[in-house]
């Protein structure tokens, strides 16, 4: 009896009653569930996801052939939802920050603009632009045979889009390593050079000698052969595109979206943190003689990024669920093959059950990626 006295028993007693409880609920829901679906015979269990999926995906992101197990063909849609997501939040990001800054532009005429761009994005809903851009390079853009040259070897049509394609015949692995490599000496020098350079108060170079350890490896395999590579350059003919990689107007109007619907709030969030750093930090900068834009770059970003990590969190969430939209387009994301699954195999409770946990999975994972980089970034308290 004394432990009902101990708090800290009590607060255990109460967390772990209350987990006993939704798992007593969830297995009677459950099995309530197995019990209906059995007195109608229809089956369950996840053994239909070595069964062959019989269908084609229009676009995969790994290599998917109708013969493939209804698994393969989840992980195909998983990929393409991972793919479209990650471009839209690293292209929604860049141009919400050159936004974001541009709502601080001492130009009325630049301020107002980047106003209307925000709030045209963000008071629409999101699904009402992806349709709208998909009729755009449905009906508006050329045909094949007149698309419009959008750089040396890139096009843009009602197909959508074709860029040149790079295939490896052979080192793919290794090309994979060296970045890999380059990549980690790079930050590992610019750590240690930062640091030296605020224990010193010299510069060293480090930003320099960061770039070139991280261009080495891949420049060094490259230099000894061990990659074989060939490049693939549309060319346009006279009644059709050869060659390349043609990306298809459904990713592309997904991607189109996703990337200013992202944009949006990454700059109403820039914005708020950049003016939540105290105007004496600009004064400051400009007593020393710093022009507005390095004042921008080395002092006030840095201080705004620690109030920008945590909103910033939330966004990339919202984009890989707002992703499932694409269903809307016709883009086969994971919801989408999810549903022909469901249409073939009739076992409609697993396969939601698997592509909400794929959803739970991706929600997490950045959430903890995000907060630990946010404890990266925030101050240090003594």
């Amino acid at each position: 009896m004394a432990l009902l006295y101990n708090a800290r028993y009590r607060a255990l007693f109460y967390q772990w009653l209350a987990i006993g409880v939704i798992a007593l609920i969830a297995w009677s829901m459950f099995s309530t569930a197995s019990h209906n679906l059995a007195k109608n015979d229809i089956a369950t269990g996840f053994a239909y996801l070595s069964r062959q999926a019989g269908f084609v995906i229009s676009e995969a992101a790994i290599a998917f052939e109708p013969s493939d197990t209804v698994a393969r063909a989840l992980l195909v849609g998983l990929a393409n939802t991972i793919k479209v997501s990650l471009l839209a939040a690293v292209l929604g990001t860049v141009l919400g920050l050159l936004v974001g800054i541009g709502r601080m532009s001492r130009n009325p005429l630049l301020q107002r603009l980047m106003l209307a761009y925000v709030e045209a994005l963000r008071n629409v809903p999101l699904l009402l632009y992806l349709l709208f851009w998909y009729a755009v390079i449905i009906n508006v853009l050329p045909p094949v045979r007149a698309a419009l040259p959008l750089a040396p070897h890139v096009y843009l049509s009602n197909s959508g889009l074709v860029i040149p394609s790079v295939t490896f015949e052979r080192g793919s692995a290794i090309a994979v390593a060296a970045v890999v490599l380059g990549m980690v000496s790079a930050l590992v020098i610019r750590y240690f050079s930062l640091c030296r350079r605020v224990a010193t108060g010299r510069p060293n170079h480090g930003a320099l000698i960061a770039w070139i350890a991280g261009i080495a490896p891949i420049a060094l395999v490259l230099l000894l052969g061990g990659i074989a590579m060939t490049f693939d350059l549309p060319e346009k003919g006279r009644f059709r595109l050869t060659g390349g990689l043609q990306v298809k107007p459904e990713f592309v109007a997904l991607l189109f979206g996703l990337a200013l619907s992202v944009s949006a709030n990454v700059a109403e969030i820039v914005r708020a943190g950049i003016q939540a750093v105290n105007k004496g930090q600009w004064e400051a900068s400009m007593a020393l003689g710093l022009p507005r834009r390095r004042t921008m770059r080395l002092v006030i970003l840095p201080q705004a990024l620690r109030l920008i990590i945590p909103p910033l969190t939330n966004t990339y969430l919202t984009v890989f669920k707002n992703s499932s939209l694409a269903i809307a387009i016709g883009y086969p994301d994971l919801v989408m093959v999810s549903n022909t699954v469901m249409n073939q195999t009739g076992q409609a409770m697993e396969t939601i059950a698997i592509f909400m946990g794929a959803y739970l999975s991706l929600s997490i994972a950045i959430s903890l990626f995000m907060n630990w980089y946010n404890k990266r970034v925030a101050l240090k308290e003594r």
